[in-house]
This record gives structure tokens, C-alpha cells and sequence, in this order.
């Protein structure tokens, strides 16, 4: 797979907008199944990106320590994988090998996997390890959406079985996330597309918005990386929470609103008016979930 110089790859780009629909469509179809109530204002609505922006952490990286716990690997490739999402999120960079090594790495552990397995699991994981890292500050932002009648959607790289878990957790209308193949319920080792991750994120709002009848420009986005710019460029209003520099950087400049809860109580102060009345808005296991199955 080459890479046009001075431009983007194009075949990274069709398998991202690929990412996007599919998780576009998941979501649709799980909100369509859900007991939700019906929004008051229908054409705006919320983003959140989850890790170390709803939640402290990688939602994936916790996932993946639940399921060593329960021996679908060694404590040895969880250490590798922690290894290899922080270089991931130091380095930023999307590159065709990289994400070939994460799409291999996901799907040599997914492959032959029931989602209903994968999904009771993520229920338990959710209890034991997740819970109790959620920003209140964030949490609260997501909170002030709902309450003003607007629909809220995570939107991350996790498996969309997780996030929607995550999701339904906190109250939240849905999510989109990285979407794995099935077959009569077994996943069959492929992804759809690819990690919902940098320019996918921002293909499975669009789309989103499309089927949903949103205005974007009446739409909020949250998020903590550089790598979401994208997603955070889409919508009417951005707000950088817990930033990284690189984001920081992005943010000052387009005057974006940022937010940090990563320090004192600020969790508590989220300045409410500023935010909804500007908008008014993680690999299957895909993000490298874990190193090949090891027989135990």
C-alpha cells in the first residue's frame, strides 16, 4: 500500500469512510432498537470521543485488563499492548503498516469470538474497571445535551459492542465505534472497513448526521487529541477537553473552548451557558486490542 507524496493515501481514506457508514449505520440500527426517549430538539446533537475524554484511560486498554484477568491472554501481551497504545497516542500518526499491525493483532484475537460472548464480558469489564473512571466534569457536559433535549453519541475506535455498553451505561443516546464482520453471530476475523479513528470518526459523524436529519452546525464535539480534529472540525462547536499539546495548540488558534478536569475540582465547575449555547451542541477490539490469543 503506497502513500501519494504531499497527499493522503486514498485507499486508507475509502477504508475510513467505509468505518464511518458502517458505524453510522450500527448506531442507527441500536438506537432504533432502544427505549430511548425521543428528543425534544431533533436537529442538534452531541460528540464525545471517550478515552481520557468521558473516561480516564483507554477504555480498550481496561477492556483488555478484564479479559487477561479472565485468561484470553497473558499478562505478557497486556504489557505489550500498553506498550503499543502509548506509543500510538505519543506518535499520532496514521501510517499503512500501523494500522495493518493493529488490524492483525484485533482480528487473530476476535475471529471465532460469539458477540453475545464478547458483550456479557463487556458488561462485567464495564462494573469492575470502567465505571469508576469517568470524568464527573464530562459526564456533566453530556448531561447538560440530554437535558436541553439534544441526542448524546460516544464516538471512539473501541469495538461498537463496547461503546454502546459504555453508552448505555451513562444514559447516553448511543455510540459509534469500530464495527467487526459476524456471521450468524460469530465474528469472522474481519473488520469493516478499519479502526473508526482520525479522519473515520469524522466520515461516521457526517454520515450520522445524514441519516438522523442533523444540522451540524447545531452540533457539538468533545474531545482530548489531535487525532479528532477531524471529528471536531465537522461540528458547529468544538471543545477541547483534558487536551493534549497538540490539540491545545489547535484549539487556541481556531478559538476553541477548552476544558480540563484534570487538575483540582474543576470537574465540578463546567461553566454550562458558554458551551450549549455556542452548539445550541478505541479496532472490533480494533485500536490493537490485544496481541495474538496465547493457548493457556
Amino acid at each position: 500500500m503506497s502513500v501519494r507524496r504531499g497527499g493522503k493515501n486514498p485507499e486508507l481514506e475509502r477504508l475510513a469512510a467505509l468505518a464511518g457508514e458502517a458505524s453510522a449505520e450500527a448506531a442507527s440500527v441500536a438506537m432504533e432498537r432502544s427505549s430511548a426517549p425521543v428528543p425534544v430538539d431533533l436537529t442538534a446533537a452531541a460528540f464525545f470521543d471517550v478515552d481520557n475524554t468521558i473516561m480516564m484511560g483507554a477504555s480498550i486498554f481496561h477492556f483488555a485488563r478484564g479479559l487477561a484477568a479472565r485468561k484470553f491472554f497473558s499478562n505478557s501481551d497486556l504489557v505489550k499492548f500498553a506498550l503499543q497504545q502509548v506509543m500510538f497516542r505519543v506518535g499520532g500518526k496514521e501510517t499503512a503498516e500501523g494500522i495493518r499491525s493493529s488490524r492483525e493483532q484485533a482480528l487473530s484475537f476476535v475471529a471465532g469470538h460469539t458477540v453475545a460472548e464478547l458483550t456479557a464480558l463487556g458488561e462485567e469489564i464495564y462494573d469492575e474497571l470502567m465505571a469508576d473512571k469517568i470524568w464527573p466534569g464530562t459526564r456533566a457536559l453530556a448531561q447538560m445535551h440530554l437535558d436541553a433535549g439534544q441526542r448524546v453519541w460516544l464516538v471512539t475506535a473501541t469495538p461498537v459492542e463496547l461503546a454502546t455498553i459504555i453508552a448505555r451505561r451513562l444514559g447516553l443516546t448511543g455510540a459509534l465505534g469500530t464495527v467487526a464482520e459476524s456471521t450468524d453471530g460469530v465474528f469472522t476475523g474481519r473488520l469493516v472497513g478499519e479502526m473508526l479513528h482520525g479522519p473515520a470518526k469524522a466520515h461516521a459523524v457526517r454520515s450520522l448526521a445524514a441519516r438522523e436529519g442533523l444540522d451540524l452546525r447545531r452540533c457539538t464535539a468533545y474531545s482530548d487529541s489531535s487525532n479528532d480534529v477531524p471529528m471536531l472540525s465537522v461540528a458547529g462547536t468544538a471543545v477541547a477537553v483534558n487536551p493534549d499539546s497538540g490539540l491545545r495548540e489547535v484549539a487556541r488558534k481556531r478559538g476553541w473552548e477548552i476544558r480540563d478536569f484534570r487538575t483540582g475540582r474543576k470537574a465540578a465547575k463546567i461553566g454550562v451557558p458558554s458551551v450549549l449555547g455556542a452548539g445550541a451542541v478505541a479496532g472490533a477490539v480494533a485500536a490493537g486490542l490485544a496481541y495474538r490469543k496465547r493457548v493457556i
